[in-house]
């Protein structure tokens, strides 16, 4: 059944951590419908890998299936946009994957984003005090390419040999889809310490969106020793950049369309990293009532933060001029928003911290029976058991049941803005106890610990030039209220959430409009397809502000203790 051609629809396609999703959006930008199926990933010790034929079977499931569930036929789809996490793919000339594991499983050829094992190689990348790390941060993480890339090359020399390209796994499903190895300016600029200011002047002057890759630094490549890299013009990490949703090749190729189900020649948008269409999926998500009349349209997407929040949670926030803020990411030129600069925090394990949590008490059997019981999920039981909890103790408000327990998040290092993979979590005011009103406490403690996270990276963007004062937040734990409740008491902004529950795939479907012609550009396409869903505003009492900058404090000297404790200990190891 297919529906009327005056009704063209958009398809997005994100490729997270644990699955890969697409959903089919409206010219309205309203969602009618989406799938998902899981993908594989092998995990030892820090190193984190999975399977590019892996993930683009699970897409083409995805996308069948979203079609089917939408009723829209293959000519319905006017444009095609991928998302994926920043994870670095192998392939050799043949497309075929290349190992990137000790094990050698020609099958693992991805480096997932959260992988550490270049931990070392990142540290020594920094010290080269090159001019471009200054673009993100003052530093490479670990989670960014070039050292993942330095690790391979110094630790599994017979696949460095065979790789013919290095890609992004956003910009290998485009590559994929349409046979096209023109790579996005987000990845690039963001995860390749590309520099896409370079193409300032190209945008002013022409129309085109698919340039020559002019940003490439080759002495900083030849300084950290992969100076082969950048040789035959850096064919192997992208001879060509194009700005997000500029059309691929001649858009899908016979093949790709025949396992997505799509019809040949369908446009394909250039792609961008998950979090940053997360951004792009919500930013223009503003109700009437929290415009500010004094300001511009330009000025007035400054004031706003989108915290794209899943496995890790990501912190977006751009600006007219280029802001550096150390030990944050950026500034990214046009990464995410046309001819904005962007500055990307991130906090490296959040949802992902919450079920470690949760599924290492020993309560947590007994819970997640009840749950399912109940059929809801157990982070619903949990926020029902906390209600419960601060109404038996006659609590002043629900946040101060943690009045004993402090978290330190950082059980998988700090990204922001301390930058510091080294940092380890902590939590403060444990007892005997192993009841399940006990973990309820500690999974409380732990968004508290989160949030004030996330609060430290808003205050320390403003204090170098940011004037954030309005959060949008999407990705699943935006679907949690007492998650989001807790954000908007400890920052003491509103919280924005979208109208779409899915706007990392509407930011991708954005992607897809734009290359299908529908828009002229991206900021065009979120202007029309962004909308926003309800507000949360932090709490009027004036007790719950002073509890949570009193813990706020004690988060802040959590990791300062830590670091002396570090010094203490490698002192005593002299």
């Amino acid at each position: 059944m297919s529906r009327d051609s005056s009704s063209s629809v958009y398809l997005g396609v994100d490729v997270g951590t644990g699955s890969a999703r697409a959903g089919i959006f409206d010219q309205k930008g309203k969602l009618l419908g989406s799938a998902s199926s899981p993908i594989q990933i092998w995990k030892e010790k820090d190193c984190i890998e999975q399977s590019s034929t892996d993930i683009w079977h699970a897409v083409c499931a995805a996308v069948k299936s979203a079609c089917s569930l939408a009723t829209v036929a293959p000519e319905d789809v006017v444009g095609l946009g991928f998302a994926a996490t920043c994870s670095l793919v192998a392939v050799d000339a043949d497309g075929s994957p290349v190992s990137v594991s000790w094990s050698g499983d020609t099958r693992r050829n991805i480096i997932v984003w959260m992988d550490h094992r270049a931990v070392n190689q990142a540290e020594r990348i920094n010290a080269s005090n090159s001019p471009v790390l200054q673009y993100c941060g003052g530093g490479v993480s670990p989670e960014m390419q070039a050292p993942k890339l330095l690790w391979v090359k110094e630790n599994l020399q017979e696949s460095w040999s065979m790789v013919c390209r290095w890609m992004d796994l956003s910009d290998w499903l485009a590559y994929r889809a349409t046979g096209d190895d023109t790579r996005s300016l987000c990845t690039t600029v963001c995860k390749w310490t590309y520099l896409g200011h370079a193409h300032m002047e190209q945008w002013k002057e022409s129309d085109s969106r698919d340039m020559e890759a002019c940003g490439w630094d080759n002495v900083f490549w030849e300084e950290i020793g992969l100076g082969d890299l950048v040789e035959g013009n850096c064919a192997k990490i992208g001879r060509s950049v194009a700005f997000p949703g500029h059309p691929l090749g001649s858009g899908l190729t016979a093949t790709a369309a025949k396992e997505l189900g799509l019809l040949p020649g369908t446009p394909v948008g250039t792609p961008l990293i998950d979090a940053h269409a997360g951004g792009v999926g919500v930013m223009e998500s503003i109700p009437d009532q929290e415009l500010k009349a004094d300001l511009t349209d330009e000025e007035a997407i400054c004031h706003r933060m989108v915290l794209v929040c899943g496995t890790s949670t990501c912190h977006m926030a751009v600006s007219k001029n280029k802001l550096f803020v150390p030990g944050v990411w950026g500034p990214f030129w046009s990464a995410m928003v046309p001819e904005f600069w962007l500055t990307e925090g991130g906090q490296s394990a959040t949802g992902a911290l919450l079920d470690h949590i949760i599924e290492n008490h020993v309560a947590a059997p007994l819970l997640s029976n009840r749950a399912s019981s109940q059929s809801i999920s157990i982070y619903e039981l949990l926020n029902k058991m906390l209600l419960s909890m601060s109404q038996e103790q006659n609590s002043p408000f629900l946040s101060a049941l943690t009045q004993d327990i402090h978290v330190l998040p950082d059980f998988h290092g700090n990204r922001s803005p301390m930058a510091d993979p080294k940092s380890k979590g902590v939590i403060y005011g444990l007892t005997l106890d192993t009841s399940e009103k006990h973990l309820a406490l500690l999974y409380l403690a732990t968004i508290q610990g989160i949030a004030y996270g996330t609060r430290h990276i808003v205050e320390h963007c403003n204090a170098h030039g940011h004037k954030i004062d309005t959060l949008l937040a999407c990705g699943g734990l935006a679907k949690n209220s007492v998650y989001i409740q807790e954000h908007a008491d400890i920052i003491g902004c509103p919280i924005i959430l979208p109208r779409e529950n899915e706007p990392v795939l509407l930011g991708a479907a954005v992607l897809g409009a734009v290359a299908g012609k529908k828009f002229p550009g991206v900021r065009d396409a979120m202007k029309a397809l962004n909308a926003a869903g309800k507000v949360v505003n932090p709490s009027s009492d004036p007790r719950v502000k002073k509890y949570h900058d009193a813990k706020y404090q004690i988060f802040r000297s959590l990791y300062e203790q830590q670091l002396s404790h570090r010094s203490t200990m490698a002192q005593a190891l002299q």
